[in-house]
Parts: C-alpha cells; sequence; structure tokens
C-alpha cells in the first residue's frame, strides 16, 4: 500500500505541486486539531478552513536546524516541516499571514518570509515534542544562524511560539 507521504513525494518529484495547492485533498484531522489556518486558502478540510493535527504535520517532510535564539542560553536543534509546505498543503494565497499563539500574541509574517527562507513549524526541540509551557506545541522559528540578516529583531518578533493559527490575507 502507498503512504500519502510517497503519493505527496512522487507528486513533487513530477512537477504537480505548485505553490497554490496540493496533489490531493488535504483530509480531515484524526486527532486534537492543533494548527488552524483561515482566509485565502483553497484547500480547506474543514468548512472554509485548513485544519491539521500533529500527524498530518509529522507526514509532511520535515526539517531540522540547530541554531542560537534570544530565548535559550545555548543554540537548539528545532524540527518540523517548513512553513512554505504547510501553507502549500492549505493552499494558501497572499500576501500576508496574520499568525496568532495560544496567548492571543498576534505577528504579521510576509507570505514572502516562507518562500525566502527555510521557516520552520517547529514540533520538536532537541528531538523531544514540545510542551505549552516550553514554547509548543507549534514554533514558528527562522535559521538565524543561516544568514546574518535573520539575526535581528524584525525576525526575531516573527518567530510565534505556541501557535495555534494562521490567517492569510
Amino acid at each position: 500500500m502507498t503512504s500519502r507521504r510517497s503519493l505527496v513525494q512522487a507528486a513533487a518529484s513530477i512537477g504537480l505541486l505548485g505553490w497554490f495547492g496540493w496533489a490531493y485533498a488535504l483530509p480531515a484531522p484524526a486527532g486534537p486539531v492543533v494548527l488552524t489556518i483561515s482566509g485565502q486558502v483553497r484547500n480547506p478540510n474543514v468548512g472554509r478552513v485548513a485544519q491539521f493535527d500533529m500527524e498530518m504535520l509529522q507526514q509532511l517532510p520535515q526539517t531540522s536546524f540547530t541554531t542560537a535564539t534570544p530565548w535559550f542560553s545555548k543554540p537548539r536543534q528545532f524540527t518540523g516541516p517548513l512553513l512554505r509546505d504547510v501553507l502549500r498543503a492549505a493552499g494558501a494565497h497572499g500576501s500576508m499571514l496574520h499568525a496568532r499563539a495560544l496567548n492571543d500574541y498576534v505577528v504579521d509574517i510576509p507570505l514572502e518570509d516562507a518562500q525566502r527562507y527555510d521557516v520552520i513549524l517547529a514540533r520538536l526541540m532537541d528531538r523531544e515534542p514540545m510542551p505549552v509551557r516550553n514554547r509548543g506545541p507549534l514554533f514558528v522559528i527562522y535559521p538565524f544562524d543561516s544568514l546574518p540578516e535573520l539575526r535581528s529583531p524584525v525576525y526575531f518578533n516573527r518567530s510565534a511560539w505556541q501557535l495555534r493559527s494562521i490567517e492569510v490575507a
């Protein structure tokens, strides 16, 4: 039996996946919803929004990097899907992302950041799931150590922890 991940990887390898959509319908989440993407989405799975459980995010290709941050005393390894892959799965289109955390902190992230940088929705820190008390379960994180321009307050402020939703405008 072919897994959904294998189908997605095969579709990607032959160019069937574009920025504005996935090659398959986004399934409804089977577990607790950890992320909701609303606004300009072309691939909703629950009403007019795209909802993801942790398993759905795990099924997307994963990226890991180690980077220093202003929030931890030493560099940490973060793992999760690229933000652009999550947005692609939802069929997101627009120019701005309004990211909202569990505590209602809201930050605007230009959609261009997801295309230009390897921003991830970290679900693991140092190979362990992140509990809410430690900035989880999802953390928008930039690869700060990869480019000097990313080590600035602009990008630090765009790194929303305890992410719960993204509105695409």
